[in-house]
C-alpha cells in the first residue's frame, strides 16, 4: 500500500483554486495508519531524540504514536489560549491576517533534542512558529517531519533556510 494513495483530494477547499489534501481517509484506515506511524517511527529509530513535538490538530494524531513507538514523550503546540498553564508563544502570518501558537514554558529542557511532526506542510508559516518556540527554549530541532509535502508551495525550502532537515513520507506536487 502506498500512504500518498490513501490521501484524499478535497478541490476548491478551503477557498477557489485550493487542493487540499486530506489524511482523514489516511487515518481511518487501519493498515494506512499503522504504516504511516510505523515509517516515521522506523526513520527515528536510531537517532538520538528527547522529545516528539506535534503542530495542533492533526500533528497530535501522528505525533503522539510516533512518541509511543519511539518510548519518548510528547508535547503539543497549541493555538492561542488552549494551554492551561503559563506559555511561550509565537505569531505567524496566514493568507488572510495572522495566528499564534502557544507551547507550555517547561515543556522542553534546554539542549533537549526533538522531532517536529505535523500532517503536512505547505507555506511553512506555522511549522517555522513552532521552530522558533522551540529554538526560544533552548530545543534544538533534529527534523521536521510530515506526512505529506507540497513542494511547489516552498514550506520545506523555507525551513530548509532556517536549518532545519525536512522529511516528508509523501509529496504532490503543484499545489
Amino acid at each position: 500500500m502506498t500512504i500518498k494513495s490513501h490521501i484524499r483530494t478535497v478541490p476548491h477547499y478551503p477557498h477557489h483554486g485550493i487542493m487540499f489534501r486530506d489524511i482523514t481517509t489516511l487515518l481511518k484506515d487501519p493498515i494506512g495508519l499503522r504504516t504511516t506511524i510505523q515509517e516515521i517511527a522506523k526513520r527515528y529509530s536510531n537517532v538520538e531524540i528527547d522529545k516528539v513535538i506535534g503542530i495542533e490538530s492533526r500533528g497530535f494524531i501522528i505525533g503522539a504514536p510516533v512518541a509511543y513507538q519511539l518510548g519518548k514523550g510528547f508535547v503539543p503546540i497549541r493555538k492561542r489560549n488552549k494551554l492551561p498553564a503559563e506559555t511561550i508563544g509565537r505569531d505567524y502570518q496566514l493568507e488572510y491576517g495572522s495566528d499564534r501558537i502557544e507551547i507550555h514554558v517547561d515543556a522542553i529542557q534546554p539542549g533537549e533534542r526533538v522531532l517536529l511532526v505535523d500532517d503536512l506542510i505547505a507555506t511553512g508559516g506555522t511549522a517555522e512558529a513552532a521552530v522558533g518556540l522551540i529554538r526560544d527554549m533552548g530545543g534544538e530541532v533534529v527534523e521536521c517531519c510530515f506526512v505529506i509535502d507540497l513542494p511547489d508551495v516552498g514550506g520545506k525550502a523555507r525551513l530548509e533556510n532556517l536549518g532545519c532537515p525536512v522529511f516528508a513520507l509523501c509529496e504532490f506536487e503543484g499545489d
